[in-house]
């Protein structure tokens, strides 16, 4: 039996920084988190020893030596759970879109359909880190915490994204290192309805979008080229590099696409649907 589990990007179209643990020094956020499938996906099967194998686009740029998130996903279940994995890889790494984590998830659900066990705990999850819990659920959601709670969001409109990466990675260590407030304001408050999304979008923030642009300028480039096409809303997602645009038209998110990707064939640009 091969079973196939999507990993699709995870966006943050907003992320507030709200607070610092002092047990541990992990940051507390709020963020509102929606997936775009990149045709990213993890594929399972039972075998006589773990192995991963990933293959696809961006596949040079990533290692399958045991630090790798879906090894170490493989690790929390049972030993006897000898899987062969096969890492359809398409998106950049170390790019705000939980890249990592979307595989590690993917790869704890496929895993656990595979042998029929349930997935492992919460805690675990975030032992892979902040990102895999809300990969695992690939919905709209609210994420709050260190990213262990989540609520799933209700009409969110229907609505697509423009994603680019410049192609320069982002150090989150250092954004949260150079953070000087970590007990910035919450999310004041929550869309009630469908109209009340195109109005609460466009006055969303990232609080670590400003650091982000101190390490790569670039970033501030990759702004103003989807601000240009008049979205919803444009900002940063998670760490960064990569930002996103949203739109109400298909066509004009794909013309989008088509103009930055012509004007900068090094930069990674995908646009779609978000998930619903």
């Amino acid at each position: 039996m091969v079973i196939r589990q999507s990993a699709p990007a995870k966006i943050n179209l907003c992320l507030h920084v709200v607070g610092q643990r002092a047990t541990d020094g992990l940051h507390l956020l709020e963020s509102l988190v929606v997936f775009l499938d990149v045709g990213e996906w993890i594929e399972v099967r039972k075998a006589s020893k773990t192995t991963l194998k990933i293959v696809g686009p961006q596949a040079t740029f990533l290692s399958g030596q045991d630090d790798n998130l879906i090894l170490r996903a493989a690790a929390l279940f049972p030993t006897e759970c000898a899987t062969e994995i096969i890492l359809h890889k398409t998106m950049p790494i170390f790019s705000g879109i939980g890249g990592g984590s979307a595989d590690a998830a993917a790869t704890l659900r496929g895993m656990a359909k595979l042998w029929n066990l349930d997935l492992p705990s919460i805690t675990e999850q975030l032992s892979l880190g902040a990102d895999v819990p809300v990969c695992i659920e690939c919905g709209s959601v609210w994420m709050s915490g260190v990213g262990e709670v989540i609520q799933p969001v209700v009409q969110f409109p229907e609505l697509y994204a423009v994603l680019v990466n410049p192609g320069f990675q982002v150090s989150t260590a250092r954004i949260f290192d150079n953070l000087s407030h970590k007990k910035n304001s919450p999310i004041l408050y929550y869309p009630s309805s469908l109209s009340k999304w195109y109005e609460w979008l466009p006055v969303q923030r990232n609080d670590l979008q400003k650091l982000a642009i101190a390490q790569v300028a670039s970033i501030e480039d990759v702004l103003q080229r989807l601000k240009s096409f008049e979205p919803l809303a444009a900002r940063m997602s998670g760490s960064g590099a990569t930002c996103f645009a949203l739109f109400e038209s298909a066509d004009i998110a794909r013309a989008c696409r088509d103009c930055i990707a012509t004007a900068q064939p090094a930069w990674w640009v995908y646009a779609g649907a978000i998930e619903r």
